[in-house]
């Protein structure tokens, strides 16, 4: 019988090329033990309520009386709600075609898009316009639909932080670009030089490709840097000279764990330069409701922001993603709710900002528990998170470490990260998955397992770590480095 269009050899190699390790070999092995029965502790995504943080009550309380809107009418409703939550509730149900489960406006709904820019112009201090935001399933269908906008083919290339969250490698790769990395400096704090920027453009075109785009992800992801207002100038200006559109991934801009780098948009920078490069460089800004102290990743809300886009090309945009019709609708509220949340004399604010700051404290101290507990571990040498949700540890695998990974087949970070799972039940992401420099080998984990595990699970990782280090190491010679 002759093979079938979906049989794998006849399947869009696109496809097949598609790597994407957040959700890989070491997820697979993971989901395995823990129908084996192994607690396994999931820190291979950035996950919030999944490692137990709770939800945020007053954005729960308006998506409640929205998804229900028969308890507005209750002549109890508000013994169990607040007035704040009732209004707010009664407001986006007036503003829908017809409530949560009707089709919105493929951009989002324009009373939403409206608090984006609201919001946005609180941040910046500049108008944002809402006919240039559109809102989306999550921050990643926006990152892909504008990635899928700008590829053409595989002569087109897309420059990317590396380490670098998979997302990105991923899409490129099934959109058929081709990804131009450059290297982020760990022993400068994950730090980027644009002479190195420079050299990986002219090395791309030399081969024969076109750049045409510059990913930023402030906070970094994996890595937990902030990107400082100096960093961002040098950034868009070497977009405006290289004739590249800027892609600016924000998602964690609410993630902040030290005061010396408060998060600064690129879009505010661009707009402090001023003209020409503040009226010529195009962006596009992304931000989610999944991240933060929200964490509400499985309601899939997120927004684009686009900068300097011609009229034209924002019809295009508009019109490819007018066939999925509409953004999901409850996740354009939350996002409304992010952008819009409870005010000074409101009845739900002191709460709110009790649940939210309780939620960015903690992180903050989580970080400091997991940088301090990787540092005190033989071979393990980690950059202090600085923002976002990850740690991303250099783990310094000795030599026979690395012989007995290549003979098992393995590549030696996932040698090392699945030895960890098995041992300990800690589910990571091996660095080699988000690109590393040769030689190098990292982890990638989140801080997000709650507070009152950190201890516990640090010293989990330490006694495995220094076991596996004792095991490998020719104690002859190799040393910390």
């Amino acid at each position: 019988m002759s093979s079938k269009p979906l049989d794998y050899e006849n399947l869009n190699e696109n496809v097949k090329k598609c790597q994407y390790a957040v959700r890989g070999e070491l997820y697979l092995r993971a989901s395995e033990l823990q129908k084996e029965g192994k607690k396994i502790i999931f820190t291979n995504v950035g996950n919030p309520h999944a490692l137990g943080q709770k939800p945020l009550t007053f954005p729960r309380q308006v998506v409640a009386l929205c998804q229900a809107p028969f308890l507005l009418d209750d002549p109890n409703v508000g013994l169990v709600f607040p007035a704040d939550a009732i209004a707010r509730a009664k407001h986006y149900l007036s503003i829908t075609s017809g409530g949560l489960g009707a089709y919105s406006d493929s951009r989002g709904i324009p009373g939403i898009r409206k608090e984006v820019a609201e919001f946005i112009e609180r941040r910046d201090g500049y108008p944002s316009d809402p006919e240039l935001i559109f809102l989306t399933d999550g921050a990643s269908k926006g990152i892909m639909q504008i990635l899928n906008t700008i590829i053409r083919g595989a002569g087109d290339g897309i420059l990317v932080p590396v380490p670098q969250y998979p997302l990105y490698s991923a899409t490129i790769s099934l959109f058929g670009g081709t990804l131009v990395p450059y290297y982020l400096e760990e022993t400068a704090n994950w730090g980027l030089d644009v002479i190195d920027l420079r050299q990986s453009v002219a090395q791309a075109r030399f081969k024969g490709i076109t750049v045409r785009a510059m990913v930023i992800i402030n906070p970094g992801n994996p890595t937990g840097q902030c990107l400082s207002e100096a960093n961002l100038k040098e950034i868009l200006r070497f977009c405006y000279q290289e004739n590249l559109v800027l892609l600016g991934d924000e998602v964690y801009q609410q993630n902040i764990y030290q005061d010396e780098r408060p998060f600064i948009s690129a879009r505010k920078v661009l707009m402090d330069m001023g003209p020409p490069i503040s009226k010529e460089i195009q962006l596009v800004s992304f931000h989610t409701v999944s991240k933060g102290y929200w964490g509400e990743c499985g309601q899939r809300g997120g927004y684009f922001e686009m900068t300097n886009i011609s009229p034209k090309s924002v019809e295009e945009i508009y019109k490819v993603t007018s066939i999925s019709l509409s953004p999901n609708v409850p996740a354009q509220i939350f996002m409304g709710l992010m952008v819009n949340p409870p005010k000074p004399g409101d009845i739900s604010y002191e709460r709110f900002v009790r649940e939210s700051k309780g939620i960015l404290e903690s992180l903050r101290k989580r970080a400091h528990i997991m940088t301090d507990g990787f540092n005190s571990c033989r071979n393990v040498v980690c950059n202090f998170t600085e923002g976002a949700m990850y740690s991303f540890p250099q783990i310094r695998l000795p030599p026979k470490a690395i012989e007995a990974a290549k003979k098992a087949g393995k590549v030696p970070d996932v040698f090392y990260c699945l030895k960890l799972l098995e041992a300990t039940g800690i589910s990571t992401v091996p660095g080699s998955g988000f690109g590393q420099k040769e030689g190098v080998f990292h982890l990638r984990t989140t801080i997000l397992p709650a507070e009152e595990d950190m201890a516990a699970i640090m010293s989990s990782f330490k006694n495995f770590n220094d076991a596996f280090m004792e095991q490998y190491e020719d104690h002859k010679g190799y040393s910390r480095m």
